[in-house]
């Protein structure tokens, strides 16, 4: 017997003479929706969490998070999976254990305010799927955004968890912002909500140990609701602050599985049960079962997600989060930002500017969608402002929250900045101080009637309205209509240590360039993507004789980003064509594709080009069109962030190259004005 199977099967008997605590504490695992969020970028599959579900189920964890957040986004958009078949599914296997999912107020899974009756059908149907406890939190702690889904959660019979998320303006908490009594404040407002529990949500690994026992204590002084904490484990600091929260008596913490902690992610759990063994809050949970999963996930699930961890750095934590309190996935989006628009060497501008766009933007807490609307303004600020604090480009969501369709921030908007972003704004120039949602049109008919003939039921409609273009893309998918590409289906574990053992060999060098003499990929060939020295790259691999050999290796435009803790998507890194070959000797070199024959190229005219990549939402004009110079042309997102594109000049629309959901480069030309 190996010693490594020797450690495997051994098992302690940890129980023997084990007295029941009298406080134990209760344990959340999020390792199924927050852990992987966070380290792979929400890609893990629902066919990688059935291994291990019933045996989870044995742990006795209060609740488990298997949903909610990114999870909704990222599963119809870059898997091709149903977000409502995975509660089912998973519903079989945890038949013991409650499921909690992250729900974003009245942003329920996506990044701007719903309507009302949007809301009501969304909370309705996760009931229904399966959903048990709605951890429920508003980017703003502005809790008028709960008051449409709080009382559909109770209706339905289901646990009310709210949440206030923890942010700071100064080194420690404290100061005129977010001192002690804010958070006191926030948790009386959410028990007169009715909470079942009240969480404080610490998304950035932000709330230090010694903070966090005098936060706790005031919470259970102040309030009878049970408190829970969430803190991620970026700044190193959370296995710290969990104990002095414990300590505080704190009713309950999240964790996740070994193979899916640290990092950006959370503690684990296995350390946390040996702290407490014998203790008076011991946990109670069988260290050995533990192990078990553990060993499970960490040999029959993560190789296949190994090539998504950011593996470029050797610590574990990142000390810039306590620099600049920017959530370690907002960071990352933000490298991956600059790095696509060919501007890394500016991250240092954007460090700078970030606090002080954050402050023109009422001091909001930075957590999705708050934390991308902050971010990517302060990109957009560096990369296109002449002058500093000049707004030059501001996204269709800083124009939103200047009119008070998120809410209520902590401190006022710089008037000046609000003045310009609501200039010619849709809605009215004057912001609103009401509930942000009595603003809104329903619209729930509206998407019923325009995805009719497509959907099939309320779940596949509430797709489509939360995400229109991707969700009516996904649907396309699922129902046949549409081929769903290559890179959204799932790969099998051979095919993962394939690749792993194809990466081995073009480090060595051992793999010929057959780029002179191997032809077309046939259709038994697949496509990886493997990462050499911190690089990604695209591989083409067909068998050739038994053995497989390279037939093109492109290089990827950036790493793939870890997801915030509050729920953005990153997403997958386009293929561009590389400049240069993987750093390997002997290594195949790029072979750019040929690119598409675009109408617009051949035509005469001012182009439109796009000022950063991201996915054309809608055009505002259609070819035949007059514009006037600053005309809305194109709508562009960019990290989940919709960009309104001016028309240069005044004249025609000539030529358009491409439509709604279509990735775009940096400077394709989006269309020609003549």
């Amino acid at each position: 017997m190996s010693d490594h199977n020797a450690v495997k099967t051994t098992k302690m008997n940890y129980d023997k003479d084990r007295p029941k605590a009298a406080n134990p504490v209760k344990i959340e695992d999020i390792s199924l929706r927050d852990g992987h969020q966070s380290l792979f970028a929400t890609r893990g599959r629902t066919e990688d969490m059935i291994p291990v579900a019933e045996m989870m189920d044995e742990v006795g964890f209060w609740a488990m998070e298997v949903w909610g957040g990114a999870t909704f986004d990222t599963m119809h958009r870059f898997l091709n999976e149903d977000p409502w078949e995975r509660l089912r599914t998973l519903k079989r296997y945890i038949k013991k254990t409650p499921f909690s999912m992250l729900l974003r107020g009245q942003n329920l899974v996506g990044y701007r305010n719903y309507a009302d009756d949007v809301a009501k059908a969304f909370v309705d149907r996760a009931a229904a799927n399966g959903m048990d406890v709605f951890r429920t939190f508003d980017a703003l702690n502005d809790y008028r955004n709960f008051e449409t889904v709080v009382p559909k959660i109770k209706e339905n019979g289901k646990h009310f968890q709210g949440c206030i998320c923890y942010t700071m303006t100064e080194p420690r908490m404290g100061g005129d912002v977010y001192g002690i009594d804010y958070y006191i404040k926030k948790a009386k407002e959410l028990e007169d909500m009715g909470a079942d529990s009240i969480c404080v949500k610490d998304m950035a690994g932000l709330i230090a140990p010694y903070d966090a026992f005098d936060l706790i204590t005031a919470l259970k002084k102040a309030v009878k609701a049970p408190i829970h904490l969430h803190s991620h484990f970026t700044s190193g600091m959370s296995s710290m602050t969990h104990l002095k929260a414990i300590e505080a008596g704190v009713d309950i913490i999240d964790t996740c599985m070994t193979p899916y902690a640290y990092r950006t992610s959370h503690p684990a759990i296995e350390p946390l049960v040996m702290t407490l063994l014998g203790t008076n809050r011991d946990i109670g949970f069988d260290i050995n079962k533990l192990a078990e999963i553990s060993e499970k996930l960490e040999t029959e699930v993560m190789p296949k997600y190994k090539h998504l961890l950011d593996d470029s750095k050797v610590s574990t934590i990142d000390i810039n989060v306590l620099l600049h309190q920017t959530p370690g996935g907002m960071l990352s989006n933000l490298v991956n930002q600059l790095k696509e628009m060919d501007a890394l060497d500016r991250i240092g501008e954007v460090y700078r500017l970030l606090p002080k766009v954050r402050k023109d933007l009422g001091q909001v807490p930075l957590v999705t969608p708050t934390s991308q609307i902050v971010g990517t303004q302060t990109v957009n600020n560096v990369l296109f402002d002449e002058t500093e604090g000049e707004y030059k480009m501001i996204t269709g969501q800083v124009k939103d929250l200047c009119y008070g369709l998120y809410g209520k921030t902590s401190t006022p908007i710089n008037p000046e900045v609000q003045k310009k972003a609501l200039k010619g704004y849709a809605r009215g120039e004057e912001p609103i101080t009401c509930r942000p949602a009595q603003v809104l049109e329903p619209e729930l008919d509206k998407a019923t009637e325009e995805i009719k003939g497509l959907a099939v039921d309320l779940d596949d409609t509430l797709v489509y309205a939360l995400y229109p273009v991707t969700g009516q893309k996904y649907l396309r998918w699922k129902y046949g209509k549409e081929e769903a590409p290559k890179e959204v289906m799932p790969r099998s574990m051979e095919e993962a240590k394939a690749e792993e053992a194809l990466l081995a060999k073009v480090k060595k060098g051992l793999i010929r360039d057959t780029t002179q003499d191997a032809g077309e990929l046939g259709e038994g060939s697949r496509t990886f993507k493997v990462k050499v020295d911190g690089e990604f790259y695209e591989v083409g691999v067909e068998e050739a004789g038994g053995t497989p050999v390279i037939d093109y290796v492109q290089q990827l435009v950036a790493q793939m980003p870890a997801a915030p803790a509050g729920g953005m998507v990153a997403p997958m890194p386009q293929a561009q064509p590389a400049a240069a070959p993987p750093p390997a000797p002997k290594a195949a070199a790029p072979k750019a594709a040929p690119a598409p024959a675009k109408e617009a190229a051949s035509v005469e005219g001012t182009p439109l080009l796009a000022p950063m990549p991201g996915m054309v939402v809608s055009y505002a004009k259609n070819v035949g069109d007059t514009v006037e110079k600053g005309d809305t042309v194109v709508i562009l997102e960019a990290m989940k962030m919709e960009n309104a594109l001016p028309a240069p000049v005044d004249g025609t629309i000539k030529a358009i190259d491409f439509t709604s959901g279509d990735n775009v480069p940096k400077n394709a030309v989006l269309c020609v004005i003549g």
